[in-house]
């Protein structure tokens, strides 16, 4: 895999009870960089709490709206950051849903409790404005996605777009664990949304895109910046 690669996410504002809440629990902020604890109730549900949230880590709490890519020839980190200010610049309605903690796909992650047609409106933008910026994809990215188990429609999506996951294929997430089996995914699922109760979240904004940049293949995602949408 060549790098540097970059992705368009949704981040929650730094100052926020969710991206602490987040960020906190995957033990690293991609804002800064920097390491964090990990809770106290997340280590009494599982020890092995810095495993469970491994792959997440390496993304930062956050939600995709372009999957990670590598720069197509002749686009520059300077023309991809350019080209996220002119996206945000863009008059569109800004979605907001009511969030909640729940299994996806055997993990967990805060998604929206219904179906918000803007939100998937403002992903599959991204997924088509973005894409002059992306690399095609290599014979080796393409298996590295297993398309022998995705759907024909999720097979056409990947060779199209790079990614499977867009257009009606599209669920919003921002991830806290990896795939867990359903007798361990309880106990921790509990847990999590006693904590998310706290925050009193009931709606959720989704007013920004933040760019990220992954430096080398053992580096973590980087926020390297940030920009509101525009009403």
């Amino acid at each position: 895999m060549t790098f540097p690669r970059y992705a368009i996410y949704f981040a929650a504002d730094a100052d926020s009870a969710l991206s602490r809440f987040g960020t906190e629990l995957l033990g690293y902020d991609a804002c800064t960089g920097d390491e964090l604890p990990f809770p106290d109730d997340a280590l009494r549900v599982a020890r092995d709490w810095r495993d469970i949230t491994s792959d997440p880590r390496k993304y930062g709490f956050h939600a995709t709206l372009k999957a990670p890519m590598r720069l197509a020839p002749g686009k520059s980190e300077a023309d991809l950051m350019a080209g996220c200010a002119t996206f945000a610049g863009k008059a569109r309605p800004i979605p907001t849903i009511r969030p909640v903690v729940d299994s996806i796909s055997g993990f967990i992650a805060v998604i929206p409790a219904e179906p918000v047609s803007a939100l998937q409106e403002l992903a599959a933008d991204c997924a088509r404005e973005f894409d002059d910026f992306r690399a095609a994809l290599t014979a080796e990215d393409r298996a590295r996605r297993k398309p022998e188990k995705l759907s024909e429609r999720q097979r056409d999506y990947l060779d199209r777009w790079g990614y499977p996951y867009v257009m009606e294929e599209f669920r919003f997430h921002m991830t806290l664990t990896g795939r867990l089996d359903s007798d361990r995914r309880r106990p921790i699922l509990e847990m999590l949304r006693a904590r998310f109760a706290t925050l009193g979240l009931d709606a959720l904004t989704i007013d920004r895109i933040a760019l990220f940049k992954q430096d080398d293949a053992k580096a973590r995602f980087r926020i390297i910046g940030e920009w509101a949408l525009t009403r």
